[in-house]
C-alpha cells in the first residue's frame, strides 16, 4: 500500500485544518500520516525515518510575508543530508499553503515547496483543478483561490480555525491529497 507522509507547520491552526483535509483525501488511496513541525522547528527522528521510507511527501506551510515560516525553512534546510545522498529522489511530492488574504503571495510559497522537491529530484504533482473564476463562484467552490501548483486556501486574519479555511478550500485540499496518493498507488 502507498505510504504518504504529510509534513507541515501551522502557526494558528488554519494550515493544520487544511493538512487534515489533505490527510483524509490521501487516506482514500493509501496509508497517510500527519507530521506537525513544532514551534521550535526541530523535527523528530521518527519524522525523518517516515519521510525517508515514504512513497510520497506532501509539504504544507502557511504563507508568512511572502514565503514559508522559519520553522518550515529550518526543516527544509535540514534536508540537505538527504539531498546529498539522493534519499528522496523519485518520490512523489506535493504542497499546500494558506494565508489571510485571497492572493497573499501563496504562489511564492507553493513555488518554494516545489523547488525544494525539485532539489531532491522528486516528482511534483500539480493540483489539476479548474479555478472557480465565474461571476457565480464563491469561497465554497473548489479552488476559489485559483491555484495550480498545489492546494491553496484563504483564512481571513480575524478567523478562527473553526471558521476557515472554508468548505471549497478544504474540498480542494481533500481532492489534492487523493490526487497525490493516486500517483503513488499506480
Amino acid at each position: 500500500m502507498a505510504r504518504i507522509e504529510i509534513i507541515y507547520f501551522s502557526g494558528y491552526g488554519h494550515t493544520a485544518k487544511q493538512a487534515e483535509a489533505v490527510l483524509e483525501g490521501a487516506k482514500t488511496k493509501g496509508e497517510a500520516r500527519l507530521w506537525a513541525i513544532p514551534e521550535d522547528g526541530v523535527v523528530s527522528a521518527e519524522l525523518w525515518e517516515a519521510a525517508d521510507t515514504a512513497d510520497a511527501l506532501i509539504f504544507g506551510a502557511p504563507t508568512y510575508m511572502g514565503g514559508v515560516p522559519w520553522q518550515f525553512k529550518r526543516f527544509a534546510d535540514e534536508t540537505s543530508k538527504r539531498w546529498y545522498e539522493g534519499a528522496w529522489a523519485d518520490k512523489f511530492a506535493g504542497g499546500f499553503t494558506n494565508s489571510g488574504s485571497h492572493l497573499g503571495d501563496k504562489g511564492e510559497t507553493l513555488n518554494y515547496l516545489r523547488v525544494l522537491a525539485g532539489q531532491h529530484g522528486m516528482l511534483w504533482v500539480p493540483l489539476n483543478q479548474k479555478p472557480a473564476n465565474l461571476l457565480t463562484s464563491t469561497p465554497d467552490d473548489r479552488n476559489w483561490v485559483g491555484a495550480s501548483a498545489g492546494a491553496a486556501a484563504t483564512s481571513p486574519a480575524d478567523s478562527s480555525p473553526e471558521q476557515a479555511p472554508r468548505a471549497g478550500d478544504l474540498q480542494s485540499a481533500f481532492d489534492y491529497g487523493a490526487r497525490v496518493a493516486g500517483f503513488v498507488a499506480v
